[in-house]
């Protein structure tokens, strides 16, 4: 919740305004937020005696039954909102569906949505509240690794417009957030390493314990949905538990906003920003900042982990293309974030397990294929970017050497 104080101050031309925003928001661990027993998301909705909870419909299909339920139990009428939300469909259309919805609802200002979902879903949702009546209040259960740590832990609520990614936004503080990891028990391995990615961005950056952890339990902590399967052993639990989540976000978001929309079909976010991070680590490496056995280190957990390092399009005139758009949000400073010691060999050359967005990311099929296909087939392949010469050709320099060398390094050419 964010709560706006002004000042309102005389002058000899005119008049003055000095405001601040005070903003809270609370997370609150709880597994099993729709167990009839924890009152603690009911209680937020007691007052109104009913609740419009938006979500997507891999979502519905696994919880609907069990939602309903709990509200039932609680007494408060519960309307549902299905949306199927991919990458490409992140945008204002799914938001405007979401606005008829409320509206339709007649929501309050101070009455708060429920939005229940992975990143993709509380972003969208999420700024249709910061639209809706200018400021709307929303309550928010994220339900994949993504969403559990790092699209609920910011205020940052967005959709795509055109070729660009979160072009459309605002910062709006959700009322409260239920984090509940059981929700991982359903969630398919390949969104589990999709958010391991955030993860190696986080610690690889700002918590060395954190990376040693992963490097060690990567492959039993995605096998085991982070300790969260009923047979995972207990050390693992004990392993996921202790994973601090301190956040650098810039890493890997320099180059991947505009390439993980690039392929006709999306990559997956965790894909896009580990290609993304793959490249900027080395940036470091040639720069001297990172060490050949820290940057060797980084590269195999991104490999162990089946994320993908390397793409075919993420080549010159995309680099050059993307740092002109991100120059543009940056204030014309490029601010690469890359990672610096202190702080293998790679099974897969470069190429990820479960790259691309599939009916897991959507919820829905279209003849048996995910949706994605169909809209990119209707899509536009270019990629529409001004251009901006600010600090660009002091990196087309650095692009020029480097981008051979990365590319030798991830397919394991000496």
């Amino acid at each position: 919740m964010s709560d706006m104080k002004a000042t309102v101050v005389p002058t000899e031309q005119g008049f003055s305004v000095c405001g601040y925003e005070k903003i809270e928001y609370d997370f609150e661990f709880l597994d099993g937020v729709f167990h009839v027993e924890n009152q603690q998301l009911a209680k937020y909705y007691q007052k109104w005696e009913r609740c419009l909870a938006v979500m997507d419909l891999n979502i519905f299909n696994l919880y609907g039954l069990q939602m309903q339920n709990y509200f039932d139990q609680h007494g408060i009428k519960l309307k549902m909102h299905k949306t199927m939300i991919g990458e490409k469909a992140k945008s204002m259309k799914t938001l405007l569906e979401i606005v008829d919805t409320m509206t339709d609802f007649g929501l309050y200002r101070k009455e708060p949505l429920l939005v229940v979902g992975g990143g993709l879903v509380t972003d969208v949702a999420g700024f249709a509240c910061a639209a809706y009546r200018r400021n709307t209040n929303y309550i928010r259960i994220p339900t994949t690794v993504i969403g559990l740590i790092d699209a609920s832990v910011s205020i940052k609520v967005a959709v795509n417009y055109g070729r660009y990614k979160n072009r459309l936004g605002a910062y709006h503080p959700p009322l409260r957030t239920f984090l509940d990891f059981t929700f991982l028990r359903t969630l398919p391995a390949a969104q589990i390493r999709n958010g391991f990615a955030e993860l190696i961005k986080i610690s690889s950056c700002a918590h060395k314990s954190t990376f040693d952890l992963l490097d060690r339990y990567c492959e039993n902590l995605i096998d085991t949905a982070f300790g969260r399967l009923d047979n995972a052993p207990e050390d693992i639990k004990m392993v996921a538990d202790q994973i601090m989540l301190d956040r650098v976000i810039a890493y890997g978001h320099t180059w991947s906003p505009l390439h993980e929309l690039v392929p006709e079909t999306p990559l997956r976010h965790g894909h896009a920003i580990s290609i993304d991070m793959a490249y900027s680590a080395t940036l470091s490496r040639l720069r001297g900042l990172l060490s050949p056995a820290d940057h060797e280190r980084i590269l195999n957990l991104f490999s162990r982990a089946g994320l993908s390092m390397d793409h075919h399009q993420f080549d010159g005139l995309l680099l050059e293309r993307a740092t002109s758009a991100i120059l543009k949000t940056r204030d014309g400073k490029l601010r690469a974030a890359v990672p610096v010691s202190p702080m293998g060999k790679f099974p897969r050359k470069g190429d990820g397990l479960d790259a691309y967005v599939d009916a897991s990311d959507t919820g829905y099929t279209v003849q048996g294929a995910p949706v994605e296909n169909c809209l990119a087939k209707n899509s536009q392949n270019s990629i529409d970017c001004a251009s901006d010469s600010r600090g660009l050709d002091s990196f087309k320099k650095v692009e020029r050497i480097t981008l051979k060398d990365y590319s030798s390094k991830i397919r394991g050419v000496s």
